[in-house]
């Protein structure tokens, strides 16, 4: 505990400037391509067959036209923010969605699906996409653009673009963490951790063979302090669930370790480790200095346990005004969260890239 307090003071201290907002900046790179899980899927779950959907209100209620588009948040996610702030366009599409085609897609996509993990088994669980999958939507994608640009212009756009990629929550939480769990009888968390991050490092060499040279690598959110998890922690009354944050912490490092090994590994590549922890821990502990005035509870029914289809539009109890709410549902950031977590990711990490 001392020694994440100190690491927490030092934080505190150094990092507060990020509540400024960085400015606009002009376009430098082409496009943004993302991978990953809920926290960057923007509907491709709602082309597959699972519950792990949000294309209904009141998902999307303060999304431009109110409309619900598979984004588990009340409006935009993090990654449309970023994209915005690298001065591309205004959100990323979802691969799937027939609504956009080749030339939507140019300028930034992403192949994320809700639920799923870098373990095959995590997205067996609510049977979505699997991370090898988006990799092969990946290459399908080349394809189509190389047609679309030309193979010069598209070559160019694929070896500029910047690529995000965000997952790793659900492994432990809906798989090695869950009831029964096949995983937790085969590996001590000390070796899934090892086999996560050796399927991580995996992933991102297979990227660079296809290309792509601007990588940010996620990590994990200090997860034990989403709604769902304090809800569950009745004998620890309902305080942040200490041992899932400390997990985080030690998987971060091994993904933070990981970057440091293949940037010096994979030529001219540039990897970078987005580590959203302490900002957003720094949320979680002082919220008033972000105007928000709940973190324990989401902003979507109770705010305890709902998520998909249990966070409802015949609720009653959802709040009025999402912004005053670190959460949305209980295991998703509201819009106004995102934002401010976007704004530190480009400022903290991406600016590398530009």
């Amino acid at each position: 505990m001392a020694t994440h307090a100190n690491i927490m003071i030092w934080f505190l201290v150094s990092q507060v400037v990020f509540l400024v907002m960085v400015p606009r900046i002009e376009a430098k790179v082409p496009a943004v391509i993302v991978f990953g899980d809920s926290s960057v899927d923007a509907g491709n779950n709602n082309f597959i067959p699972t519950v792990a959907r949000s294309n209904f209100q009141p998902y999307g209620r303060d999304f431009a036209g109110g409309h619900a588009t598979g984004r588990f948040s009340n409006g935009r996610i993090a990654t449309d923010f970023i994209a915005q702030r690298l001065g591309i366009k205004q959100t990323i599409p979802a691969y799937l969605d027939t609504a956009y085609n080749i030339s939507d897609f140019a300028t930034g996509v992403t192949f994320a699906s809700a639920g799923t993990g870098y373990d095959n088994v995590t997205s067996d669980v609510l049977s979505v996409i699997p991370l090898w999958k988006e990799l092969d939507y990946f290459q399908d994608y080349q394809k189509e653009l190389k047609a679309h640009l030309g193979e010069k212009q598209a070559n160019q756009t694929i070896t500029e673009a910047v690529y995000i990629i965000s997952v790793g929550t659900n492994d432990f939480l809906e798989n090695y963490y869950a009831f029964p769990s096949r995983r937790r009888s085969e590996f001590t968390i000390t070796q899934y951790q090892d086999l996560l991050a050796g399927i991580a490092e995996s992933f991102v060499k297979k990227l660079h063979s296809l290309g792509a040279r601007k990588i940010s690598l996620g990590g994990l959110p200090p997860m034990g302090c989403m709604p769902l998890e304090r809800t569950t922690n009745m004998m620890g009354q309902h305080l942040c669930v200490e041992s899932y944050n400390n997990l985080a912490l030690e998987f971060n490092g091994r993904l933070s370790n990981l970057v440091v090994k293949l940037n010096k590994q994979l030529p001219g590549v540039k990897l970078v480790f987005s580590n959203p922890y302490y900002a957003f821990m720094h949320i979680i502990l002082k919220p008033a200095l972000y105007g928000f005035e709940v973190t324990q509870l989401a902003c979507c029914a109770t705010g305890m346990f709902e998520m998909g289809y249990a966070c409802g539009r015949t609720n009653p109890f959802t709040c009025p005004n999402a912004d005053k709410y670190v959460f949305w549902d209980a295991f998703h950031p509201t819009e106004k969260t995102n934002h401010i977590m976007a704004d530190y990711v480009v400022k903290k990490f991406l600016y590398k890239f530009l």
